[in-house]
């Protein structure tokens, strides 16, 4: 797990439900949180590969993002993140949403770096 946190009333779209954007805002959070310990410095998000909305996140869901390095390139990180939903007191889990970001590591220059090795 790489964030928990809490849906509120101000995250909704027009329908009441969590809008979009701020779930994949907390993905982005998530696989930049797990780029960055990997790459032991700054990244930055170049690309969102995929993206898969299954259900809607519901004010007072607990969001949980799981993250996954999936690949290693030179400069380049790629990151699965999935997105579970915990429902109130029953606790039910559930995923809602899944997605592939790309980060790139970077130096004080602000220009791509190499991601260390292991």
């Amino acid at each position: 797990m790489a964030i928990r946190t809490l849906a509120m009333p101000a995250d909704t779209n027009a329908n009441g439900d969590i809008f979009g954007g701020w779930l994949l805002s907390q993905m982005d959070i998530a696989g930049g949180v797990t780029a960055f310990q990997r790459a032991k410095g700054r990244v930055v998000t170049v690309a969102l590969d995929a993206m898969t909305f299954h259900t809607p996140v519901l004010v007072g869901d607990i969001v949980c993002c799981y993250a996954d390095i999936k690949r290693i390139g030179r400069t380049s990180i790629t990151v699965g993140v999935e997105a579970w939903a915990i429902t109130g007191a029953e606790g039910g889990r559930r995923l809602v949403t899944e997605g592939t970001f790309t980060y790139v590591a970077i130096g004080p220059d602000k220009r791509p770096r190499p991601v260390p090795g292991d």
